[in-house]
């Protein structure tokens, strides 16, 4: 099943009295651009979730966002340092040896000073973080694959109904061609009868000029590659994903073919098909761009 690139994903986990959510959405792009943001306690996982990120996508730009609560009544503990305090008595005693001022720092006084008395957080078990993030991760992710995989569905009955299209223009090609060649001929002998009068026409001459002709606007080589590069690109569709830049590198060809079958064109008929089969290319391109 193929897959676009564009997706959303949402998925929130509650476990140990700490909540993940995570959200992540992606557009189209040539390569797997992965941008993350999350708090810092958490950034140490960033790797991780990279490498997780691998096995769900691989192409397109997807920004993650992640948002951790920790409800737990032990986010923290008061450290006291003790040295330090030890230090400030130490000054404040001999500025009252020198001053002769007294001394009358309290408790209450001493625990305001810088760094005496300090709030840390605990150390958090990072396999139970882990544990809970990648649930969360995993969640995500998978709504996201499912919401690209639902986009894709769309892109592949859209391109098939398009290249359906373009066969059929094809085929108005191939019926037409013979009749210019006919058409030629006709108006060939129409003006040597002209300009000859009652001489003799010499069939060989004008069949030689049309057999010149026929060759200069023949398009079957083209048309048959065409129709080649169409029937590749509907099996293609029915492969597996990561399908993007083989379809592209089709379209190309297709769009090659295109251009010459319109540039041998020597009937307005011809001409237009051909820019219409050129306009109905650039829209699969268009398309082939959200492709995973």
């Amino acid at each position: 099943m193929i897959k676009s690139m564009t997706g959303f994903g949402r998925f929130e986990v509650s476990e140990a009295q700490r909540k993940f959510t995570v959200e992540m959405k992606g557009v189209n792009h040539r390569y797997l651009d992965i941008n993350i943001r999350m708090p810092k306690k958490l950034s140490f996982f960033e790797s991780a979730i990279r490498t997780l990120l691998k096995q769900y996508a691989q192409r397109g730009k997807v920004d993650i966002f992640i948002t951790y609560e920790d409800m737990t009544e032990t986010q923290g503990v008061l450290k006291y340092n003790e040295s330090l305090a030890a230090e400030y008595m130490e000054c404040f005693k001999m500025m009252e040896e020198t001053f002769g001022l007294e001394n009358d720092i309290r408790v209450s006084t001493l625990s305001r000073y810088p760094e005496v008395l300090t709030m840390e957080e605990q150390t958090e078990n990072e396999e139970e973080l882990w544990s809970s993030l990648e649930k969360a991760l995993k969640g995500a992710f998978t709504q996201f694959v499912e919401t690209r995989t639902a986009e894709g569905a769309h892109l592949k009955e859209d391109l098939l109904g398009k290249l359906d299209g373009m066969l059929e223009k094809i085929t108005l090609i191939e019926e037409r061609s013979p009749q210019i060649v006919s058409e030629y001929r006709e108006k060939l002998e129409e003006k040597v009868k002209e300009l000859l009068e009652d001489t003799q026409i010499d069939e060989g001459r004008i069949a030689a000029e049309v057999v010149i002709f026929a060759d200069k606007i023949c398009t079957d080589e083209e048309v048959v590659r065409l129709k080649s590069h169409i029937a590749h690109m509907k099996e293609t569709l029915e492969s597996d994903e990561g399908i993007g830049r083989k379809l592209d590198f089709i379209a190309q060809e297709m769009n090659r073919e295109a251009n010459t079958i319109l540039s041998k064109a020597n009937d307005l008929e011809i001409s237009n098909i051909a820019i219409d089969l050129k306009t109905e290319i650039e829209k699969v391109r268009e398309q082939i761009q959200n492709i995973e």
